[in-house]
């Protein structure tokens, strides 16, 4: 039986619900319930319009398959949709980690990577040889089979990117009052700003796991389950229950 809440899982752009197999599974063995979601143009959803409102849509439609309030777990993008959820719905959660979401969305970043996925989609397979020829570099089995098993939505990152340039994550974290857990890869690529994000969040605390890169659950999932672990366990008030 647990006493804590359920968790919710948000993705990265691009990736889908199945990138959380392992996270969800440890939980499981803990008895602790979580849902994976698919937002919208990914996964299950692929082919939809993404839309900051449609993706709100998807966390409240989340938040009540679980049940109660839930911590959210959210990667890259989801961690910056997480942050802007918390911030304009702060009593339909218990808390936020936010992890591999370091950096704030300027627009020469989210212009760059906009030009560069226009680019990429010109080529005859919309990118699909090269996305998974990167994945495959990046990312060790289980982790790549979890990856790339809900399918990878090329389609979306001209509308994906250009609603996380609309994003103000230092807003969203001085105005949200809740518990914050920023987790990052040591060697992520874009953590640059974590420390001005840890002191916009009003109780927040910052971990870097070493070893990992910006896919940090999926590049290092033992130590990213321990970082949700010690969340889920602070809101719970319980010690650690090892598994037998």
């Amino acid at each position: 039986m647990h006493s804590g809440p359920p968790v919710l899982f948000l993705h990265g752009i691009r990736t889908s619900s199945s990138m959380w197999r392992v996270q969800i599974g440890a939980l499981a063995d803990r008895g602790i319930p979580s849902l994976a979601i698919d937002l919208p143009g990914h996964g299950a959803r692929m082919g939809e319009d993404f839309t900051l409102e449609a993706a709100t849509a998807a966390i409240h439609d989340g938040v009540e398959a679980v049940g109660e309030p839930p911590l959210i777990v959210g990667l890259s993008m989801g961690g910056y949709i997480g942050m802007h959820y918390a911030a304009r719905h702060p009593t339909r959660l218990r808390g936020l980690v936010a992890a591999s979401s370091g950096a704030i969305p300027r627009p020469i970043f989210i212009g760059g990577y906009r030009a560069a996925a226009a680019a990429i989609h010109l080529l005859p397979d919309r990118g699909s040889a090269l996305n998974d020829g990167l994945a495959k570099m990046l990312v060790r089995e289980p982790g790549l089979s979890d990856l790339l098993a809900g399918g990878i939505a090329l389609e979306v990152m001209q509308s994906g990117l250009r609603s996380i340039g609309k994003l103000r994550p230092l807003e969203d974290l001085a105005a949200y009052d809740g518990r914050v857990w920023l987790v990052n890869g040591r060697y992520d690529h874009i953590r640059f700003d974590e420390r001005r994000m840890l002191r916009a969040s009003r109780h927040g605390s910052l971990t870097v796991i070493p070893g990992a890169t910006h896919l940090a659950s999926l590049v290092q999932p033992e130590a990213f389950t321990d970082a949700v672990l010690e969340a889920w366990r602070e809101l719970a008030g319980v010690e650690a229950a090892p598994l037998e």
